[in-house]
């Protein structure tokens, strides 16, 4: 049997109609930049996250460089964020010229953890950025009381959690703004490249709509450089079709969580997933902590079965922010889940049969040891 890490095949096997008809569509319009299937979009998502205002952008990493570009943080800002993350949260603040300052991850849920936070603001200090890893929503609690109480700006990288919730709020609706990522991968995912910034500030929504092209506005009249980032029609009009199924999708993901909970219990070499009792998870990723990671991983993949590390290196110790500093040891948690993750597939599509596939490797390899 072979089970790959994500099946796109299983996802648009029966979607497909409905996505041709939708870019059919496009095509018959031709107005393929900024068409109206972009307004639509942005008005849909706005509404399913309960925000304001909506802005789609060519990727996650674009959403999140013009969230700091919106925020005008630059030289000898400093925004606090996780090492243990994809590499866009922390080079979008770089290519602003502002600086990460890392603060480690909670051991169970890998996010952001609070009680870190404080530690590390200075004068220097313009905004937090969590990132909610996974699918599971940060404690925006907690993160919306320290910057308020030091009057810092909040932008939530969502690119793995769109939908997750906090206390029954959507993430993405907490900060001043959020980002998302429709990369193919992501829980929805474009057949291309995509992204989006949310806001419930009208100021932040018109300055994030004018540098996402190029700056301009009126046309040909430039108050400030921006990008050439905008969300092409027919992504737009995919995205919009594929979001009516968001829901169904994230609850079968947490079905085949709660699969795997049971399933691996008494497998005393991993720890399944631990979700706070404030969050409701997407499961972008479904996560383990291994004994032997890596050796797990060989043999897995010697069954067919997609794995994954996400993340192998924290970003504090990647070799292109050596200048920030930071040394071996600093981030602990984050460098000893960097060497014991491993994410097993977890899509809705997946089959009884193939689920009891994956436990069964899971186990055969620990009984062997």
């Amino acid at each position: 049997m072979k089970i790959p890490m994500l099946d796109l095949h299983a996802q648009y096997e029966t979607l497909l109609p409905q996505i041709r008809a939708a870019m059919d569509k496009v095509m018959s319009e031709h107005n393929y930049i900024m068409g109206h299937q972009v307004k639509e979009f942005e008005d849909k998502m706005a509404s399913y996250l309960d925000v304001k205002h909506a802005i789609g952008c060519a990727s996650g990493t674009d959403a999140l460089v013009l969230a700091i570009k919106a925020l005008e943080f630059g030289p000898d800002d400093e925004v606090i964020t996780t090492p243990f993350t994809f590499f866009a949260t922390v080079s979008s603040i770089w290519r602003n010229g502002a600086k990460p300052r890392f603060v480690d991850i909670d051991p169970k849920t890998f996010n952001l953890d609070p009680d870190q936070i404080e530690a590390a603001i200075n004068s220097k200090t313009k905004a937090i950025m969590p990132v909610h890893l996974f699918g599971q929503c940060c404690d925006m609690t907690r993160i919306m009381e320290i910057a308020n109480k030091h009057g810092l700006k909040v932008i939530e990288d969502n690119a793995q959690g769109i939908g997750s919730t906090w206390d029954g709020k959507m993430s993405c609706s907490f900060g001043d703004i959020g980002t998302l990522s429709f990369f193919p991968s992501k829980n929805l995912g474009a057949m291309g490249d995509g992204g989006m910034c949310l806001t419930n500030d009208d100021k932040l929504a018109a300055r994030l709509r004018q540098l996402r092209v190029h700056g301009e506005g009126p046309k040909y009249y430039h108050k400030c450089v921006g990008l050439n980032s905008r969300l092409d029609t027919i992504q737009a009009a995919i995205l919009d079709v594929k979001l009516d199924h968001m829901a169904a999708w994230s609850e079968g993901r947490r079905k085949n969580a709660d699969f795997y909970n049971r399933h691996l219990a008494e497998v005393s070499q991993v720890k399944t997933p631990y979700i706070a009792p404030q969050a409701e998870s997407i499961y972008n990723q479904y996560t383990l902590i291994c004994e032997d990671r890596d050796g797990l991983l060989k043999h897995l993949k010697s069954k067919d079965i997609g794995c994954a590390v996400y993340y192998p290196l924290p970003l504090h110790l990647q070799e292109c922010f050596t200048e920030l500093g930071y040394q071996r040891g600093e981030m602990p948690v984050s460098e000893e889940m960097a060497e014991k993750v491993l994410s097993i597939p977890i899509y809705p599509d997946l089959t009884e049969e193939q689920k009891l596939y994956v436990v069964a490797a899971i186990k055969e390899y620990y009984q062997r040891r």
